[in-house]
């Protein structure tokens, strides 16, 4: 299915995934690639199958007249359809365009109208409300809804139209500069850009990781963060396809940690977030001090490791990875001190989120994130901010070509917005966001990111973060762990020796006023967290501002009611 203007295109460099399905098809049809757990049970597709499915689906959206070039929208929980829909979109010559599961119907209805999309296929949710909204509001949508129960009502149903089908027989042909996907960026700062991402810098992204990481024949990936988001969908999907590698979903959060232990992945890649809460789930039940005695002792030290990371799921992993945030390097010390090495990495979606990472991994650099990957080219400009260049660049903002030209320089650099600096063996440390600095009433600027990756080493909280723009002085806001037996007058203790601790090594003007312990965790749809568990700084900066310029004389902490 050529396009008059594609005549004179090169065919891609390195196979795109739609051609990587159908040659795993053809030379393992019944071996099982993609497991989805369903009322605890695995539910298996072979790749043959999953080509099969992907096929029909091309076929099923030509019919509902979806033409090559158009775009279709993705909106679901990691499952095994999910990669069959995405393959779909390349063995069809559509245009995908991924939505956050978490997404409110505003950014829904966003995403839909901005990228022109033609079709919906919607899925596995946790709260179907919002998409239903979207789905409603825009009438010449065509929808089709995936077999989970949690789906939003829609026009079609995708098993009865799959079941009815016939597999395309047309096979598009792609080009390294073609587009093939629109990806939303998580929009801490505003409204979603749409990221648009070519098959020839995807299959080269993905490509670089399995080259550097190398794949194994037993090899088992575990898809769960976000597939709209960057890292998920080069690191599990690319991988996946590209390398031919076995991947598993979870049912729900509920039964994740059962889920990993029934895949046993060994590649596994997670968020601070959750990193974070899988060591206090572990603290809970063994206190720090008696870990750490037991850790001391030389063959109870390698049985606690073994019983530890099998209760993670994580027994088998042989690359953990670490992305999307920044991450307390007490937290990775202390992982590596259980005996798991957890490779930190670094990019965004507009480098296909594949720039830099600590692997193999190097205890001794905890704290960088890494050197530049296979292929990637790093600087640091004068005003301290990150530039990289690779062939695995976005190219360009969908209609927004202001913000495209303002991405780049004339060299092909690409602009990060982070700020930080370069080692003498090459490995980058981040020292937060050029938006993120914030210049407080006296008009000194203050990094906030470096001040709570040290507090995060100081104390147990849930999250933190440190606003002042326009303030006094620095307001550290903290959502406090919930300990069973939460005593506040202890806690407060705690907290006015880590301040005092923390201010003693700060300038003045960076010196933490008050701190605030807040109610109410930060969430997704309180609005305080995006997608990816990042948190909106200037959200909490707006919020908080007024009772930060009235901050009580004489008071560190306060309790919000």
């Amino acid at each position: 299915m050529i396009q008059p203007n594609e005549l004179s295109k090169p065919h891609c460099a390195l196979p795109p995934p739609n051609e990587m399905i159908l040659k795993w098809a053809q030379e393992r049809p019944d071996q099982v690639y993609l497991k989805q757990t369903i009322n605890r049970q695995h539910v298996e597709f072979t790749y043959a199958q999953v080509a099969d499915q992907a096929l029909k689906l091309v076929s099923v959206l030509n019919e509902l007249g979806i033409q090559p070039g158009d775009k279709v929208a993705l909106v679901s929980k990691n499952c095994a359809e999910w990669f069959i829909c995405d393959l779909a979109m390349t063995l069809g010559d559509f245009v995908s365009v991924p939505i956050f599961p978490t997404a409110g119907a505003d950014t829904i209805e966003y995403c839909l109208t901005h990228s022109e999309s033609k079709a919906l296929i919607a899925g596995k949710l946790d709260d179907k409300a919002a998409t239903q909204q979207a789905i409603d509001s825009i009438s010449e949508l065509i929808t089709i809804s995936l077999p989970y129960d949690s789906a939003p009502n829609c026009q079609y149903q995708y098993s009865e139209q799959i079941a009815k089908a016939i597999p395309t027989t047309n096979r598009p042909e792609h080009y390294d500069d073609k587009l093939m996907s629109i990806v939303y960026t998580s929009g801490t700062s505003g409204l979603p850009k749409g990221a648009m991402l070519t098959y020839g810098a995807f299959s080269w992204s993905a490509q670089q990781l399995i080259n550097h990481i190398g794949i194994e024949n037993n090899d088992r990936l575990f898809s769960y963060l976000p597939l709209a988001h960057i890292t998920e969908r080069v690191y599990i999907f690319g991988s996946s396809i590209l390398g031919g590698v076995q991947t598993a979903f979870p049912e729900s959060l509920d039964t994740f940690i059962e889920d990993v232990k029934m895949q046993r992945p060994t590649l596994f890649i997670s968020v601070p977030r959750l990193w974070t809460l899988f060591q206090q789930r572990i603290q809970d039940k063994l206190p720090p001090k008696k870990l750490n005695l037991l850790l001391k002792i030389p063959f109870v030290n390698s049985l606690i490791k073994k019983k530890l990371a099998e209760g993670l799921g994580l027994d088998k992993a042989r690359v953990l990875g670490c992305g999307s945030a920044p991450v307390s390097p007490a937290l990775l010390e202390w992982y590596h001190s259980v005996g798991l090495h957890i490779t930190e990495a670094w990019g965004m979606t507009e480098s296909f989120a594949y720039s830099t990472l600590n692997y193999p991994f190097r205890a001794d650099k905890i704290g960088s994130v890494g050197n530049a990957g296979p292929g990637i080219e790093l600087k640091i400009a004068n005003d301290q901010e990150i530039m990289v260049r690779s062939k695995g660049m976005f190219s360009g903002y969908y209609k927004n070509d202001i913000a495209t030209q303002e991405s780049f320089d004339a060299n092909g650099w690409l602009h990060t917005g982070d700020i930080g600096a370069i080692d003498s063996e090459g490995y980058l440390t981040i020292q937060g966001r050029k938006k993120d600095t914030f210049k407080t009433a006296k008009g000194k600027f203050v990094a906030p990111v470096p001040i709570e990756k040290k507090l995060f080493e100081y104390s147990r909280v849930e999250m933190m973060c440190l606003i002042g723009l326009g303030l006094p002085g620095p307001i550290l806001l903290v959502v406090p762990h919930d300990f069973p037996n939460f005593d506040r007058k202890r806690y407060e203790r705690t907290t006015n020796k880590v301040i005092a601790r923390m201010n003693s090594d700060l300038e003045s003007h960076e010196q933490i006023k008050g701190v605030l312990m807040i109610k109410d965790p930060w969430t997704i749809e309180n609005g305080i967290l995006t997608p990816t568990l990042k948190i909106k700084r200037h959200v909490l900066e707006q919020k908080y501002h007024e009772m930060g310029q009235n901050w009580p004389k004489g008071q560190l902490v306060v309790w919000e009611e």
